[in-house]
């Protein structure tokens, strides 16, 4: 099975052979672009043009404008990392403030910091809660008999031994990790800790299995939900509030409501606790790298399996963020996921078509020499993907590093490198058209991404993930799935490119 795509509008990927697309896959896909869409403000500010020097120790707040950086947020200001090239970076992005800047909010509030009044009851009820809601939403639109539970059924669960379920990819894969998300976040907006909103997850999870439904407990559920879920809502959570921490103007409902959007229970809680949950986690200034892809892919060749009919031509959205990017001075990777990358994509042809994070848990910053700065340790990852040539979703911990190369005055380069084993699902060209017919196994994988950026006109991103699912599920044989991407952005003018 093979494939290639020609560029178009700012994107080249590779897409191939049918999909398949259940009921609940168009539930899933509606929601989850909530939180696709409203990232597009992550990457709109217009680029400034000319560099205004700031006198250290100056009063007041000045803007630095240069053309060679993205801007993310009105505020942003430029780094004095060597790394960050000068007028050689062109996506990297900082949010320092000169020396002497005014803050951006009054010191004077109300609002108490970001984990000064955690709440444990709070997000325990709110899962509960939760989950009752969906139950019931699944009653009413899945009809008999899944979701029928009652104290019987309760009872039946606690004593059955666990299984591997074969409910839609969509469910199982995007579903049940968003539905993690969702108890990451009540901790995580509570403010609770990383770790605590671990918990919480994989809690809430075991809650779902045991009373959501009337079916055996199932371990991938757990995995995804419990696991994978936490991994993909601390990104939400991260996201959400640094929308907050660096939007401080505008319509303050259209804020809120975009907030909310990235992250459903930090909008909750800041709507339902008012002053006590309105404290921003606090982001420590990373330097970051946003990209918005707006666009159009077509197939150009590939092998008929037995999957239903491709479409061949298609529109993309495509946002993503890196979040945490080495060689900051100052700035710390204490907390988990102080270092992130965040991707999601949807097309005309299949809806929801992937949605990535990846993020270091434990490690720490190094340097090799004057013109290299990394990050190192355990990095936590989930991957969702569905093209129309295969599907596959994993959930994982990997050992790698992630590090950028100033190669002269005008040429840097930035990649990431993980090496790890997980627990995935995979189905190729003979199972895509049956969204049950999946295989679940123990899956080495492994991710290089690099990027290449010039001067402040051109970067060139490639990326390469490897994945071989073992047999651990009853079937025989295993698959190994191979994906590569290619995109050439070269700029045309402020924040547009192609």
């Amino acid at each position: 099975m093979s494939e290639t795509s020609a560029p178009a509008a700012c994107k080249q990927t590779a897409r191939g052979l049918g999909s398949a697309q259940q009921r609940a896959g168009s539930v899933f896909s509606v929601v989850v672009l909530l939180i696709l869409l409203p990232c597009a403000s992550f990457a709109g500010e217009r680029a400034l043009d000319s560099p205004v020097v700031v006198e250290a120790g100056s009063a007041g707040a000045a803007a630095f404008r240069d053309p060679a950086r993205f801007s993310l947020f009105p505020d942003a200001r430029r780094g004095s990392s060597d790394l960050l090239l000068d007028r050689a970076s062109l996506l990297a992005q900082t949010t320092n403030t000169p020396s002497g800047a005014a803050p951006t909010s009054s010191p004077a509030t109300s609002t108490p910091p970001w984990g000064t009044k955690k709440s444990y009851g709070i997000p325990a009820l709110e899962i509960v809660v939760f989950d009752t809601l969906l139950n019931l939403f699944d009653r009413a639109y899945y009809g008999c008999c899944d979701f029928d539970t009652n104290f019987s059924s309760i009872g039946r669960n606690l004593r059955r031994s666990w299984r591997v379920d074969s409910d839609e990819f969509t469910v199982n894969q995007l579903g049940h990790p968003y539905q993690g998300s969702m108890y990451h976040g009540f901790a995580r907006s509570s403010g609770l800790n990383y770790w605590q909103g671990l918990a919480y997850t994989f809690a809430g999870s075991l809650f779902w299995e045991i009373a959501g439904e009337t079916t055996r407990p199932s371990k991938n559920d757990q995995i995804s939900t419990g696991i994978g879920g936490t991994f993909l809502g601390e990104a939400l959570f991260r996201m959400s509030n640094f929308w907050h921490e660096k939007v401080t103007t505008g319509p303050r409902f259209l804020r809120e409501l975009v907030g909310a959007a990235i992250s459903p229970p930090v909008g909750a809680n800041r709507l339902l606790f008012g002053e006590q949950f309105k404290g921003i986690f606090p982001s420590n200034e990373p330097e970051y790298y946003s990209r918005l892809q707006l666009g159009v892919a077509s197939a150009t060749q590939d092998r008929v399996g037995r999957s239903k009919k491709i479409k061949r031509h298609e529109g993309i959205i495509d946002f993503a963020l890196d979040y945490g990017l080495p060689g900051k001075p100052g700035y710390t990777y204490d907390r988990p996921f102080d270092y992130f990358s965040f991707q999601a994509a949807a097309s005309t042809a299949i809806g929801f078509e992937s949605v990535s994070t990846r993020g270091l848990l434990f490690g720490t910053d190094y340097n090799l020499g004057n013109s290299y700065r990394g990050i190192g340790g355990l990095y936590g990852s989930y991957s969702y993907m569905a093209p129309q040539i295969f599907r596959l979703a994993s959930t994982a911990p990997s050992l790698g590093t992630t590090g950028e190369w100033g190669l002269s005055a005008f040429v840097a380069r930035q990649g990431t490198a993980l090496l790890g084993v997980g627990y995935a699902t995979v189905s190729t060209s003979r199972g895509v058209a049956d969204e049950r017919s999946n295989q679940y196994g123990v899956a080495p994988q492994t991710l290089l991404a690099l990027r290449l950026i010039v001067g402040d006109r051109a970067s060139f991103d490639v990326t390469a993930q490897e994945y071989f699912v073992s047999d651990v599920s009853g079937s025989r044989g295993g698959d190994n799935v191979v994906r590569g991407d290619a995109a050439p952005t070269w700029r045309i003018h402020d924040q547009h490119g192609v």
